[in-house]
């Protein structure tokens, strides 16, 4: 990670309690019983996210640092160990859900025990190890981010498998724009020189080891399309039989479709002839004018190649996100939509490039050049999955605001669909 050093004491502590209330509050609406469901090894529950992050904190500062801090239990080592190996054993990561205890009132004892710790540790200014404390503050922080979104996501699939539908939330307590007052701004493509350009994180400022070092990246003439692909465009996809021609789906790809039996994204759902979408929110009618999400690199790829274009690299993403786009504009989780919205404002040439939906790009997650895994245990958060993945830019409606740059680099297995992630169009420039 890069050096935390313009963070100030207060700032800190502010921004820690901050996001630490945000994934409490993240969870007020659910039952106990929600918040231990676990419906693919791949999610994990949302109590266990909760425990997750405070062991971190715990682990990698609290033992660390805090003279005489003592273990709150120490069966939480194993049970709430993600992947770290360094660290000592895991409980399976598939087995999560049967870890009916502790209780989710333990769980929020545990929390409240470990930020009293850091609000201590951080009260001691003169604290030798001050400037390190406070890096693996920040990036305790950034990894806390990252599981709100999966706690999002995750209760997203699980609630899903129910025949009720039931909703996250009950109502919106934002008013997303109303989709009849959204005109879909025709599909265009700005178009980019290319040559020589820089990516990668800037020395200000955090960042993942993966996203470093900063470093010059050849491009050939592209264009990019100013907007996402929308539900209705997809649409077009579905019911022209993409889903069973295997025309423009890789190998890989149209072996998913086979063996899944995909045949639309994975929260689609088509009654008496009406599309409706499981959002966050419960069910509701397909908004054509909006993103569409939830897609596989498969099915993102394949749309691209339906379409006539392809997928941008990671590289040409960033290159036009550097430049040309605002964070602050994006829709992400601080908005309270939490599903991607329309484009309603024309007035950016490449809108949407942060937030509302992750887009995939034609990159394999694999190192920069010169790229060196952080020292300690601490230098597994990223490297060693730097295998079989693709690489996503840009954040989504669940992401965290703070959370996303223009160098952050996301990862996932190409078949993964539950989390918010879309497509962006790219071409070749002759």
């Amino acid at each position: 990670m890069q050096p935390a050093s313009h963070i100030a004491e207060q700032t800190l502590r502010s921004q820690f309690f901050e996001v630490r209330n945000t994934s409490a509050e993240l969870c007020s609406t659910l039952a106990p019983e929600d918040c231990n469901l676990q419906a693919m090894p791949e999610t994990s529950p949302v109590k266990w996210h909760l425990a997750h992050t405070s062991w971190f904190f715990e682990t990698f500062v609290l033992l660390e640092f805090a003279a005489g801090y003592e273990l709150v239990s120490p069966h939480y080592a194993v049970l709430f160990n993600s992947y770290y190996n360094g660290i000592g054993q895991q409980f399976p990561r598939a087995r999560r859900a049967l870890l009916s205890r502790p209780s989710m009132t333990e769980v929020l004892n545990y929390r409240e025990q470990v930020d009293a710790a850091i609000d201590r540790l951080l009260s001691d200014a003169s604290h030798p190890q001050a400037y390190r404390i406070a890096e693996l503050i920040e990036l305790g922080l950034q990894h806390e981010a990252q599981h709100q979104e999966l706690m999002l996501t995750d209760i997203k699939y699980c609630l899903f498998q129910n025949p009720l539908l039931p909703a996250f939330r009950d109502q919106p307590v934002a008013v997303a724009v109303a989709v009849a007052a959204v005109a879909v701004e025709r599909l265009a493509f700005s178009t980019f020189n290319g040559g020589q350009v820089d990516i990668g994180a800037l020395e200000s400022g955090f960042s993942f080891d993966n996203e470093r070092p900063r470093h010059t990246h050849f491009l050939a003439p592209f264009a990019l399309a100013n907007r996402l692909v929308t539900n209705g465009e997809y649409l077009a996809f579905v019911v022209s039989g993409g889903y069973n021609n295997p025309e423009h789906w890789l190998a890989d790809g149209w072996y998913e479709v086979q063996q899944q039996d995909w045949q639309q994204p994975l929260y689609w759902l088509e009654q008496a002839g009406v599309w409706m979408e499981y959002t966050l929110q419960g069910l509701v009618r397909l908004d054509l004018a909006a993103p569409v999400s939830h897609l596989s690199y498969f099915e993102a790829q394949a749309y691209a190649s339906w379409a006539g274009y392809r997928l941008p690299t990671e590289a040409e993403w960033e290159s036009v996100a550097e430049q040309a786009a605002s964070i602050s504009a994006g829709n992400f989780a601080d908005t309270d939509f939490l599903v991607p919205q329309p484009r309603a404002d024309n007035s950016e040439a490449i809108a949407q490039l942060y937030g509302d939906c992750w887009e995939w790009t034609s990159s394999a997650y694999l190192p920069y050049p010169g790229f060196k895994v952080h020292a300690g245990t601490v230098g597994e958060y990223n490297g060693k999955f730097m295998s079989g993945q693709m690489v996503l830019r840009g954040g989504s409606c669940l992401s965290s605001a703070f959370h996303v740059r223009s160098s952050y680099r996301n990862f996932f297995f190409p078949k993964d669909r539950w989390q918010c992630t879309g497509v962006r169009l790219a071409a070749d420039v002759e």
